[in-house]
C-alpha cells in the first residue's frame, strides 16, 4: 500500500483547466464546507496540463515549483477498492496548446524545455518523448479502469422537456451530407484475432523494408489469453485521393467542406490525416514553398493557423508573395466550416478544434447547417475519411431529412454503457501508431516469433494497433445486462459482425452473455448503421433504449444524443464503475470553456453551468455513503439531488449575458437550495440543526449576496495566466461576495 493509499481523502476533486477549474473556485469552498460536517474529507489532484508539465520536469525547478507527479498517483489510487474520483474536463492538448503553455510557465519563471519542433539530439528527443505523454489524451487512459454508464440525470431531462433549447429546422432538399472513404481506410484493412494461450507474453511490432532489414518499432508488448488484438493501416495515397475528391464535390455543390476526426483521443493518427487535410487544400502552396515551408518548420499536421504564424517570420517581400499564393489556392477550393468565423478561425486551423463528437452533433442541431467565412450558415459536405464510424452520423442526417427536427419535448433518452477500461480499443492505440517508415510489410510478432497480423505498407502509411482486454470484455457485458434489467428497457449491443475487431467480440458475447439471466430482457446485436435507425426511431417516438458500444461509439454516441435530448452533454451523468470496486464520477464535455474563459478576462462573466459536477458530486457522495456505510454523506446526496431540481426549476442556471446570474449566481442557489433540503430532513438531526442557521442566513441574505456577485461583473478580469493561471487572482475572481464567503466559510 503506497503512502497516497494510506492518506488519500474520502473524495479527490480533480484540478483542471479552464473553465471548469475557474468554476471549481467557486463550488469547491461550498463542497468542503457541506461534507466537513458529515465527516467527509475532500482533496485535491492536479491533472491540469500545466500541472502535467511541471511534473514531468522537476530537474530545474525550485523547491516552490516542483510539483508531485498526481495523474501516475491517481493511477494508483483507481486500482483500490474504495478509489472515489470526481474528474473534471481537462484540456486534452494539441501541440499548439501545449506549446501555448510551455511558453506562458516559462514566462512566469518556470525553468522547463521548449518543445522540439525537430529533436535532433539525444536530449532533444527525450524532451519531445516526454512532451508526447502530456499530448492529447493522455488523463482518460490512467483513470478510466473500469467502463461507463452514462445517461441524462432525471432532473436535466424533465428540465430539458419542460424547456425545450432550440433546433434547427431540417429540410428534406438539404445538401449536407457525410463523405466517408470506401476503402484504403482503417475499417477496410482492418484484421483481429484473440489472443490464444500459445501467443501469451511479450509480443513486438516490427517494420520489414522490402529488401528484408527488420526495424522494431515496439517491443516487450504485453499479450494476456482472451485478449483482442486489432490492427489496420490507412493508405495515405488514398486519403489524399479521397480529401481531393471531396474538395473538388464540395467546390461544385457550393456546400462548405469540413473534416471531422478526434486528434485529441486519436493523437498519433488523426493529426496526420489532418494534415494531409490541410497539405491538400493547399496543396499548390506546399508544392511551390516546399524548400522555404521546410526551413521555417512548418508542419501541416499542426494546421493553416500554424503555417500562417510562421510564413508572417518571412521577409516581407517573401511573405507578401507566398500569401498571395495562399489566398488565391483559398480561392480555388470549396469555403470552409468556421470553428469561429468573427475570427477567421476554420475547421483546418489547428488539429484540435476538430473534435467530430461536438461539431457533428452540433451542426445536426443547427438543421445540417453550419458557419461559412462570410458568417453565414450553410449545407455542409461532413468528411469523415475513416468509415468505421462514419456510417452513424450519415444516418442520422438522413433520418433529419426525412422527418424533420426533433422535438426535445417529446423524446426519449439513449443511454450508453461503454467499454473502455484498460485502454480498451482504439483509444488506446496512440502508443502502437507509426508512420510506415518505407515500403514493405508491419506486423505484430508474439513471444515465439509466430506472425499475429501483417499487413502491406507503403511509406508514410498509418498504421495502427490496439487491444481490448478480456476482463473488462466480460464486465462491460454484465454492466449491459444490469441496466436493462435496472430500467426494463431495450439493450442494444453495437457491433457489425461484418467488421473485424466486432465478430471478434461477438464471439466473445455468444460465450459470456449466457452466464447472465436475461430472462425478460430484450438484448440485440445490430450493426452501428441499423443501430442509430432503430434507436432515432425510439427517441421520436418517446421511448428510451441502451446503447451498449464499444469505446469511439461511447465518445460519439454521449455527445450526440445528449446534444440532440438535452441541448449540451456537459449535463450528462458519466459513472464509470472502477473493475477493483472503485468509483470514477465524469462531469460531462469540457468543448466550449475556451470561450468562457474569453468572456469572463473581457467581461467578467462567467457562464459555465456546473450541473455536471454536481450530478457527478452527488453521485459520489452517494458511492461513498454505501462504501463507508456513512449515512450523512446518503443524506447530503439525497438532498443534493433535490436541490438540483428546484435550481432546475427556479431557472437558476448560468446567463449567457453580462448582468444576469453566471456560475457563481448558480453557486449561490445550489448552496441555498441544498441548505434548506438538508435542515428540512429529519433522518440525521447533527445535520439538520447545523444547515438551519446556514439556510436560513443564505435566504436572509439572498438579495445582497446577489448583488454583490452581479457587481463583480462588466470589467476585465485579470487571471495571471491561461493555463497556469494565479490562485489568489481566481480566488478574487470566483468569490467576489464577502457576505456569501462568511456564511459558507
Amino acid at each position: 500500500m503506497t503512502y497516497q493509499s494510506i492518506n488519500k481523502p474520502d473524495i479527490i476533486y480533480t484540478k483542471v483547466d479552464e473553465a471548469p477549474e475557474l468554476a471549481s473556485g467557486s463550488f469547491l469552498p461550498i463542497i468542503q464546507s457541506f461534507t466537513k460536517f458529515a465527516d467527509i474529507e475532500i482533496g485535491s489532484r492536479d491533472i491540469s496540463l500545466a500541472g502535467r508539465i511541471l511534473a514531468n520536469f522537476p530537474e530545474n525547478l525550485s523547491d516552490d515549483q516542483r510539483q508531485s507527479d498526481d495523474l501516475s498517483i491517481l493511477g494508483e489510487i483507481v486500482q483500490e477498492a474504495d478509489a472515489n474520483i470526481i474528474k473534471l474536463p481537462n484540456i486534452s492538448a494539441s501541440i499548439p496548446q501545449l506549446t501555448a503553455a510551455i511558453t506562458e510557465l516559462q514566462h512566469q519563471g518556470y525553468d522547463i524545455p521548449s518543445y522540439p519542433d525537430n529533436p535532433k539530439t539525444e536530449k532533444e528527443k527525450k524532451i519531445r518523448e516526454t512532451y508526447g505523454k502530456i499530448l492529447g489524451s493522455a488523463v482518460n487512459p490512467v483513470l478510466r479502469e473500469g467502463n461507463s454508464d452514462r445517461r441524462p440525470p432525471k432532473a436535466v431531462k424533465t428540465f430539458a422537456m419542460k424547456n425545450p433549447h432550440s433546433m434547427g429546422n431540417w429540410s428534406p432538399d438539404s445538401k449536407t451530407h457525410v463523405s466517408t472513404m470506401d476503402g484504403g481506410d482503417f475499417c477496410s484493412n482492418e484484421k483481429s484475432i484473440t489472443v490464444s494461450s500459445e501467443s501469451v507474453g511479450k509480443a513486438k511490432i516490427e517494420y520489414m523494408s522490402d529488401n528484408g532489414n527488420i526495424t522494431i518499432l515496439k517491443s516487450d508488448h504485453l499479450l494476456d489469453e482472451g485478449d483482442v488484438i486489432d490492427a489496420t493501416m490507412m493508405s495515405v495515397t488514398a486519403l489524399r485521393l479521397f480529401l481531393r475528391d471531396e474538395m473538388k464535390s464540395a467546390k461544385e455543390q457550393e456546400i462548405l467542406f469540413s473534416l471531422h476526426i478526434k486528434a485529441t483521443m486519436m493523437k498519433i493518427s488523426d493529426p496526420i490525416i489532418f494534415g494531409h487535410a490541410v497539405s491538400v487544400y493547399l496543396e499548390e502552396v506546399f508544392e511551390k514553398y516546399s524548400t522555404t515551408l521546410k526551413n521555417i518548420s512548418v508542419d501541416p499536421d499542426l494546421g493553416i493557423g500554424d503555417l500562417l504564424a510562421k510564413i508572417s517570420t518571412l521577409p516581407v517581400e517573401k511573405k507578401s508573395e507566398i500569401m498571395s499564393d495562399v489566398e488565391m489556392c483559398i480561392s480555388n477550393q470549396p469555403d470552409l466550416y468556421m470553428v469561429n468565423s468573427d475570427r477567421g478561425i476554420s475547421n483546418l486551423h489547428v488539429s484540435s478544434d476538430v473534435i467530430i463528437d461536438a461539431s457533428l452533433p452540433a451542426l445536426i442541431r443547427a438543421g445540417g447547417k453550419a458557419w461559412g467565412p462570410d458568417g453565414e450558415e450553410r449545407d455542409t459536405k461532413c468528411v469523415i475519411p475513416d468509415s468505421s464510424y462514419a456510417g452513424i452520423y450519415s444516418e442520422t442526417i438522413e433520418f433529419c431529412k426525412k422527418y424533420g427536427a426533433f422535438d426535445p419535448t417529446k423524446m426519449g433518452s439513449v443511454s450508453n454503457v461503454g467499454l473502455m477500461a484498460k485502454k480498451a480499443e482504439e483509444y488506446g492505440s496512440h502508443p502502437q501508431t507509426f508512420k510506415a517508415p518505407g515500403d514493405g510489410k508491419i506486423r505484430v510478432v508474439d513471444a515465439k516469433g509466430k506472425i499475429l497480423i501483417e499487413h502491406n505498407v507503403l511509406k508514410d502509411d498509418i498504421w495502427r494497433m490496439c487491444q481490448t482486454k478480456n476482463l473488462p470484455i466480460q464486465n462491460w457485458i454484465k454492466l449491459g445486462v444490469d441496466r436493462a434489467r435496472a430500467t426494463n428497457t431495450p439493450a442494444i449491443i453495437w457491433l457489425n459482425e461484418n467488421r473485424a475487431h466486432d465478430a471478434e467480440l461477438i464471439k466473445k458475447i455468444h460465450v459470456y452473455l449466457p452466464q447472465h439471466n436475461t430472462e425478460g430482457l430484450d438484448i440485440r446485436i445490430m450493426s452501428p448503421v441499423e443501430a442509430t435507425r432503430f434507436s432515432l426511431e425510439r427517441v421520436k417516438d418517446g421511448l428510451d433504449t441502451i446503447s451498449v458500444t464499444g469505446n469511439v461509439l461511447r465518445d460519439y454516441l454521449t455527445d450526440l444524443f445528449p446534444i440532440l435530448e438535452v441541448g449540451t452533454s456537459a449535463k450528462m451523468l458519466s459513472i464509470v464503475p472502477l473493475l477493483n470496486g472503485g468509483g470514477l464520477f465524469e462531469t460531462g464535455a469540457g468543448g466550449s470553456a475556451p470561450k468562457h474563459v474569453q468572456q469572463l478576462v473581457e467581461e467578467g462573466h462567467l457562464r459555465w453551468d456546473s450541473l455536471g459536477e454536481f450530478c457527478a458530486l452527488s453521485a459520489s457522495l452517494e458511492f461513498l455513503g454505501t462504501k463507508k456505510n456513512n449515512p450523512k454523506a446518503s443524506i447530503l446526496a439525497k438532498t443534493l439531488d433535490q436541490a438540483v431540481e428546484l435550481l432546475l426549476d427556479n431557472d437558476n442556471s448560468p446567463s449567457r449575458k453580462v448582468g444576469e446570474i453566471d456560475n457563481r449566481g448558480s453557486h449561490f442557489y445550489i448552496a441555498k437550495y441544498w441548505s434548506q433540503a438538508l435542515a428540512d430532513q429529519d433522518e440525521v438531526e447533527q445535520l439538520k440543526s447545523h444547515f438551519q442557521e446556514i439556510a436560513t442566513q443564505l435566504t436572509l441574505h439572498e438579495q445582497k449576496i446577489i448583488n454583490e456577485l452581479l457587481f463583480a461583473q462588466g470589467t476585465s478580469v485579470d487571471l495571471g495566466g491561461y493555463y497556469h493561471a494565479d490562485k489568489d487572482k481566481i480566488r478574487s475572481a470566483m468569490r467576489p461576495s464577502p457576505t456569501l464567503n462568511s456564511i459558507i466559510d
